[in-house]
């Protein structure tokens, strides 16, 4: 692997780089919030700024009061805004939720509404208003009525359910409950009853229902442990504590029903990580914070009762600030076909003007020197003609077809319950099918060019396991199933394969080996809680927990810990030792230490942290670290995340300095984490190495293997995760975007070389306007494995989406002249250029890597690395989430897929699609994303090329009967001929057809690429199929014209008549356009076969009826051809031209499609002439495991702590630790006594 790293140019040479582990400023982050003040001041100085600071952020930012308890508050005029007119309404909403769009009173109007926006529809629906003027129509008005009403009530049907489906959902979460006070005390209420300013209680394991500021908990200090699955994926707990305050006085019902509190605070916004407010009660101001704050959708997790005040509801929470607005989307085949759509109105609109003026011209020569053709109007000829070009827009309106949306509709909500039904993706554990929640967009997934992912949830399964170890230069690895029955404490669930490890732990020969274990369970910030009998771990970070996991597993036992105190089973044996410091990991430290008090009163050092840091901190003469380094490149090569772990004894005198150092760091006033990060460098020095441990990230099953297919099938994958540099760049490594031969580029070395390049493009564009030469020239060259790894702040960096602060200059306010106007224009117009071109080239940049991962980044920021690929590649793109910080991604890109069965929802709630597993994403587009697209294409060929060559036999026929707008075939047949004669082939066609089967389609990933191309409907495609039917037209109206020219029956009777015309011609059409649908069928069943040699049965078997005499007596005005098709097709002559029209249509296109597989096949068509072979090979076929990249690798996974600092301050301050200190009967059971012998032993 090659990394190149250099700190060049940036865009602003006072500005200092951005941090790669900080996360960048929130989206509606205020320009005030940005400003970065200078790193020394005078302390005056400083008191008075953040004391003034106070008072504007409050001026402005804290518009937003809640009164505890005093739902009148919240409904005074003050808070009152305007709403329909002079309607007016609360500015606080309400707690319910709303999703659906229309109710029992609204759904008839507006579903019409939306309906009729369609083209299609609108103009069918102004051609039925015309059909009812009796000087212009020529054909009856239910042969538009009746397709118009089939098309908007299976329309109609589609939407209801899909909006019943809505209200079902929105109701199961408005419908939950929770504890309220009401009357001064608490009831148990529905969500969508809570408002602004209730006071609620909630209990363990339940769902917040809205923003809230936590006032009280059962646990110490009213600390309240929350699970944010449904905001980020992450199912490590996280804490957050009450204000002192509250948690004195508001532990009781009747004193939370008095509580009076008022909170001022920032207006509703989506910045999930910020709070800004002050509580105002008993004559006192009390600031808040995140900290305090308890957002929806989180989950409380081992508090069993925590009290808060609703302080945004519903609409307003950060939850559903960050979910974006809910975008329609529409597939690139249907703006295609919108535009098709209105091509064929142009040439309808030309066509039927140029008939026009041909039955102008026909009536000056001939119609009006006929006095046999007199009708009793003196109308001038233009105005005949006038007439004729709206009759001809009615007779030829079956240009446009009108069943076309109504077929798609139906073709796209079978695709969709197929892949509803697919149980190969159906996720038996979390008991999850897949689940298409969208019916519009399936043929999309056919059409993917970039994958944009996150991380935690979605790759992962954010699971950590305890794989293999080095021990004092011996590896441990699987060899054997390991027994742990030996120990009581085991959790039952680790997998390590080593029982030669546990038989030298049972032993006890080797002191190292029991050491490493023992600093596991000792060199950590975890908490314990034992709950029905068992012990339960609560880390900062998985890692953590899974490190203490295995240390339990092994014997050694983390039981309590106190203040000062940590209580460990060592083999059964119970032992509490004193915890002088706890020396707690940040992100430049990545270590962590803690410094111990043996029973024997020796003082020791326990250190774990990444082996770039302990390295350079190990005694120089440790005689581990060969062989360490060694296994460490190992586990590096297999993807494991390494740690290193060592120790250190210290004298008393030397603990006793250090400590005074300690303590004054720890209360300095300004920069005390600087100091303690300095004093905790002192002691961590000269360590001796105990070994390293590897830890799996747990990939979800099949990530690899279907980035891979992913890959091949020309589709680019991006993670965009707010996780650390290292740990985003080691899951890069695991699912292999990344590989040993991939030459990585970081954030400072593209921002040196867009700036070069947006340097040069400024240069010729000053130079030479005309010039676009260098425009398209590639940053990169040609070949070669890249990826791209930008963190956040870079990215707001070189987007130059950074905000800049203001400059605040008392100015006199005078008039602007016009010119300074125009120059601040011009300025203004000059940088947003610059931007677009800037955000372009970065766009260019990034697509010519493999891959690209973007860490530490927003909700935001996902969102508009989606919005900037789309915006100037013009690609198709897929967002896949698990998390509430994905939903803004998730409504961005073309299709969103929500991984469900995880604990959020709220990404499958906002998705487009949801299955359990990310392995199943490539059999969504390889197989139903790829066959839905081929089916949807072929059925729209097929359908502009059957209406082609049915309408345009009228315009044939038009030369004929002087341009009369005299239709070509019966009116029953026009209604029928789209609704039941030629539907059923072309809907099955595009429902069940499939080119190659699903296997071979994951198989031979490279046959997506033609619809990533576009190749199977384009207007090439489009104007093929045009002409198509014109041809089919030509020979549906000339050869039975040829044919009945000079002809005699059998009989003596001539049955070259109009009306034996029009059947002879729709016979020929029905069965030559059913016999097309079963050349261009791939895939034949029963049901194919049966379609189509159906519809022609149909066909005669309906024409029969409506020509028989029977029905001509009931309704002697709607049925006119009686008897016209039992004599007509009663002639052998007849029989004759109806097969020979037909063999001139199919038999051109059958040679064609021969020349065509044989000459210049597919690659499609390759495989399905070997497809007996393939099916062979994959009876035999089994799948290779997969093979880890073995050897040394230039890198090393870096171990994963917490975003934040862990529990250290909480442990050390005592805060964390119950008042009352717990009897360890709960824990211990029978082991109580060995504990009370420990604690009298220390």
């Amino acid at each position: 692997m090659n990394s190149e790293r250099d700190s060049e140019t940036t865009f602003d040479e006072d500005s200092s780089q951005p941090n790669d582990e900080e996360v960048p400023y929130s989206d509606d982050e205020t320009e005030d919030e940005l400003d970065i003040q200078p790193a020394v001041e005078p302390e005056q100085n400083r008191i008075n700024r953040e004391v003034e600071a106070t008072r504007e952020t409050l001026r402005k930012d804290c518009n937003w009061q809640v009164k505890a308890n005093d739902r009148a508050f919240h409904e005074q005029p003050q808070f009152m805004k305007t709403e329909y007119l002079c309607l007016k309404k609360s500015k606080y909403a309400g707690n319910a939720i709303k999703t659906y769009k229309y109710n029992p009173i609204t759904f008839l109007p507006l579903n019409l509404f939306e309906q009729f926006k369609r083209a299609a529809n609108f103009y069918f629906l102004v051609l039925l208003i015309l059909q009812t003027i009796p000087q212009i129509t020529t054909l009856s008005w239910y042969t538009t009525l009746i397709p118009l009403l089939l098309v908007l009530g299976i329309t109609a049907i589609k939407d209801l359910v899909d909006d019943v489906a809505r209200h079902r959902m929105d109701n199961e979460i408005n419908n939950r409950n929770c504890d309220v006070i009401r009357e001064e005390r608490f009831i148990n209420a529905k969500w969508k009853d809570i408002k602004v300013g209730d006071v609620i209680r909630l209990g363990k394991n339940a769902f917040v229902p809205a923003d809230i500021l936590l006032l009280s908990s059962s646990e110490p200090h009213s600390l309240c442990y929350v699970e944010t699955a449904e905001l980020d994926g992450e199912t490590n707990l996280k804490f957050k504590m009450s204000l002192d305050v509250t948690d004195r006085y508001l532990q009781e019902e009747r004193a939370l029903a008095a509580f009076d509190g008022l909170v001022e605070c920032e207006e509703p916004n989506n910045r999930l990580d910020k709070f800004t407010g002050t509580l105002i009660w008993k004559g006192r101001r009390y600031g808040l914070d995140a900290d305090k704050i308890l957002l929806r959708g989180c989950k409380i997790r081992n508090t069993d009762v925590c009290h808060g005040l609703v302080i945004f509801a519903g609409a307003d929470t950060k939850i559903m600030r960050n979910s974006g607005k809910t975008r329609f989307k529409r597939t690139k085949i249907d703006s295609l076909m919108n535009y098709m759509v209105y091509t064929i109105f142009i040439l309808l609109i030309l066509v039927s003007a140029g008939l026009a003026i041909g039955h102008t011209y026909w009536e000056q020569q001939i119609g009006n020197s006929s006095w046999y053709l007199y009708d009793g109007k003196d109308y001038t000829p233009s105005y005949r003609g006038f007439l004729n070009f709206w009759g001809y827009i009615i007779v030829l309106n079956t240009m446009v077809p009108i069943s076309l949306y109504v077929s798609v509709e139906v073709i796209r909500l079978g695709q969709s319950y197929f892949i509803n039904w697919d149980l190969q993706m159906y996720y038996p554990p979390k008991d999850t099918p897949a689940k298409a929640r969208t019916t519009t967009l399936n043929e999309q997934l056919g059409q993917i060019h970039y994958i944009f992912s996150d991380k935690t949830g979605t790759l992962t399964q954010n699971i950590m396991a305890f794989k293999k170890c080095c021990i004092s230069g011996e590896t441990y690895v699987q060899q054997v199933n390991s027994d742990f029955s030996w120990n009581m404490y085991a959790d039952g669930k680790l997998t390590f394969h080593d029982q030669y490890l546990i038989e030298k732990i049972k032993q006890g020969k080797e002191p190292e080996i029991r050491q490493f274990f023992f600093l596991l369970a000792l060199c950590h910030t975890v908490m314990v809680d034992n709950s029905d009998g068992e012990l339960n771990y609560q880390a900062a970070s998985p890692d953590e927990g899974a490190l203490v996991t295995a240390a339990r597993n092994f014997g050694f036992v983390f039981l309590s810990r106190t203040q000062n105190t940590i209580t460990i089973s060592e083999m059964g044996t119970v032992k509490t030792y004193d915890v002088l410091a706890i020396l707690d990991f940040n992100s430049d430290r990545k270590r962590m230490s803690v410094i111990t008090r043996e029973p024997n009163g020796a003082i020791r050092l326990y250190c774990k942290g990444a082996d770039t840091v302990i390295y350079e901190r190990l005694h120089r003469n440790d005689p581990q670290k060969q062989t360490t380094e060694r296994a460490l490149d190992i586990f590096a090569s297999e993807t494991l995340r390494t740690l290193c772990l060592c120790y250190k004894d210290i004298s008393n005198e030397e603990y006793e300095a250090w400590n005074k150092k300690f303590m004054a760091a720890s209360v300095a006033l300004r920069n005390r984490d600087e100091a303690l990060d300095k004093v905790y460098e002192e002691i961590e020095q000269n360590l001796i190495l105990l070994g390293a441990t590897a830890i799996e990230d747990k990939l979800q099953d099949g990530v690899p293997e279907t980035i891979s297919k992913l890959s091949k099938a020309d589709i680019k994958i991006w993670v965009l995760t707010g996780d650390k540099k290292e740990t985003a760049e080691n899951i890069g490594f695991s699912c292999e975007l990344l590989t040993d031969e991939t030459t990585i580029y970081y954030g400072e070395n593209i921002s040196a070389l867009l700036q070069t390049r947006l340097e040069n493009q400024k240069n010729r564009t000053g130079s030479n306007a005309n010039s676009s030469h260098g425009d398209n020239e590639n940053f990169f060259p040609p070949g070669g494995n890249r990826a791209l790894i930008i963190t956040g702040s870079w990215l707001n960096e070189i987007l130059l989406e950074k905000k800049k602060k203001k400059k605040k200059l008392l100015k006199l306010k005078f008039p602007r002249t016009m010119e300074e106007k125009q120059k601040q224009m011009e300025s203004k117009r000059r940088a947003e250029l610059n931007k677009e071109q800037q955000q372009r080239n970065f766009v260019d940049l990034a697509c010519e890597c493999n891959s690209v991962i973007c860490c530490r980044v927003t909700p935001k920021q996902k969102a508009m690395v989606v919005d900037l690929v789309k915006r100037y590649k013009k690609a198709i793109t897929l967002a896949i989430g698990d998390g509430a910080n994905d939903v803004n991604m998730i409504k961005t890109a073309h299709i969103g897929v929500g991984i469900s069965g995880q604990e959020g929802m709220q990404a499958v709630m906002s998705s487009d699609y949801s299955f359990g597993q990310f392995r199943y994403l490539q059999r969504l587009l390889l197989v139903h994303g790829r066959w839905s697209y081929i089916r949807m294409c072929k059925f729209l060929r097929y359908f502009f090329y059957k209406n082609f060559a049915f309408t345009l036999v009228h315009f044939w026929y038009s030369f004929f009967n002087g341009y009369s707008a005299q239709t070509a075939y019966e009116d029953w047949f026009i209604t029928l001929y789209n609704v039941l004669y030629s539907s059923l082939p072309v809907l099955l066609v595009g429902l069940l057809d499939q080119d190659v089967s699903d296997k071979l389609s994951i198989r031979f990933p490279s046959l997506y690429i033609l619809g990533q191309r576009d190749l199977l409907f384009n207007y090439r495609k489009f104007f093929i199929s045009l002409f198509h039917g014109v041809v089919t037209s030509l020979i549906i109206f000339f050869i039975p014209y040829g044919a009945y020219l000079q002809t005699m029956g059998e009989d003596g009777e001539a049955p070259s008549d109009y009306q034996s015309f029009a059947v002879t011609a729709a016979s020929s059409l029905i069965i030559a356009v059913n016999f097309q649908m079963g050349l261009d069928t791939s895939y034949w069943t029963f049901v194919n076969a049966f379609s189509i040699f159906g519809s022609i049965a149909l066909y005669f078997g309906i024409t029969f009826d409506l020509h028989s005499s029977g029905i001509h007596v009931l309704f002697p005005s709607a049925f006119q051809f009686t008897g016209t098709a039992p004599n007509a097709l009663r002639q052998p002559y007849i029989w004759l031209t109806i097969i020979l029209s037909v063999a001139i249509c199919l038999l051109p296109v059958v040679a064609l499609r021969f020349l065509t597989m044989t000459i210049w096949p597919t690659e499609s068509d390759k495989i399905q002439k070997n497809r007996k072979k393939y099916k062979a090979e994959e009876e035999t076929w089994r799948r290779r495991p997969s093979v880890f990249r073995r050897g040394v690798s230039g890198r090393r996974s870096a171990y994963a702590f917490s975003h934040q600092r862990g529990y250290a301050d909480l442990i050390a301050s005592g805060r964390i630790i119950r008042r009352r200190r717990a009897s360890l009967t709960a824990v211990l059971g029978n082991n109580l006594a060995e504990v009370r012998r420990a604690e009298e032993a220390s």
